[in-house]
């Protein structure tokens, strides 16, 4: 029972971290100053004229359209975005033996997974509103997706190599063990472009050019949303509060485990 409780607490210290993530993300959207496009290059040129070019430093949150005269194209569905994560899983069957309290031995089969092949990229990107456009350098933001594909395709048991759109794998069909390959489930998620972004970052005058960015300070997140300001707000707060009550939860029951178990 203490080894229980132990345990709740532990997974109550993970909560713990989670939930504080989510309430500086929180503190991060309500913080940053709504702002135009327009609105920046102004703020932009008047320090440029005070002290000079680059120092433009200001958190803020600019909602736009997202433009790219070169996307990136997804490497699995190939579709013009700016940013994609892709991933493709094994999924097996094996063969397990247990052996019951009268030394009986009894041969099921599970099935598992394992991650054979994942990848991540983004490119700047410019940002449009009615007042104008700003470049966007989404390298560490906290980037909403949506999923364009979740696809499982049986294996044939022939083929020494997998393809789908432009991957191009080396894969061995059985992989010992007892365990037969099934077949292989593709996913892939994107930003695409000429879509409405929540963008919360750093404005900064880089080389002339007004760039939203990752801050530099750890309490401020980098957020590229396809929500709106209140549905992003809202979410956040919900995840915030459900993970501080689960954290609770977890303490008070753990620590009263852990005292029952001590006393017995």
């Amino acid at each position: 029972m203490a080894i229980f409780g132990g345990l709740l607490i532990v997974i109550g210290i993970i909560l713990f971290f989670v939930q504080k993530n989510y309430s500086t993300k929180l503190q991060s959207i309500r913080s940053a100053t709504s702002s135009t496009v327009a609105d920046l290059q102004r703020i932009a040129s008047e320090i440029a004229g005070e002290i000079g070019s680059g120092n433009l430093r200001e958190y803020v949150k600019v909602r736009g359209i997202i433009r790219s005269d070169a996307p990136l194209i997804s490497e699995l569905k190939q579709e013009p975005c700016v940013h994609y994560s892709m991933r493709v899983v094994r999924e097996y069957e094996e063969q397990y033996t247990t052996t019951d309290d009268d030394g009986r031995k009894t041969t099921e089969t599970r099935r598992g997974s394992e991650n054979i092949s994942s990848n991540s990229q983004s490119i700047p990107f410019t940002l449009q509103d009615p007042s104008g456009e700003l470049l966007v350098n989404a390298d560490g933001g906290d980037i909403d997706t949506i999923q364009i594909l979740n696809e499982f395709r049986q294996d044939n048991n022939s083929s020494s190599s997998i393809s789908f759109g432009g991957l191009n794998l080396t894969v061995t069909s059985g992989f010992g063990n007892g365990r037969r390959t099934l077949g292989y489930r593709y996913t892939e998620s994107i930003l695409p472009c000429d879509r409405e972004v929540l963008v919360i970052g750093t404005a900064a005058d880089e080389g002339g050019k007004v760039t939203l960015r990752k801050p530099m300070q750890s309490d401020k997140k980098f957020i590229i949303s396809l929500k709106t300001e209140e549905e992003l707000a809202k979410s956040t707060a919900n995840a915030a509060q459900g993970f501080f009550y689960g954290m609770i939860a977890c303490f008070a029951i753990g620590a009263i485990l852990v005292i029952i178990g001590l006393i017995k």
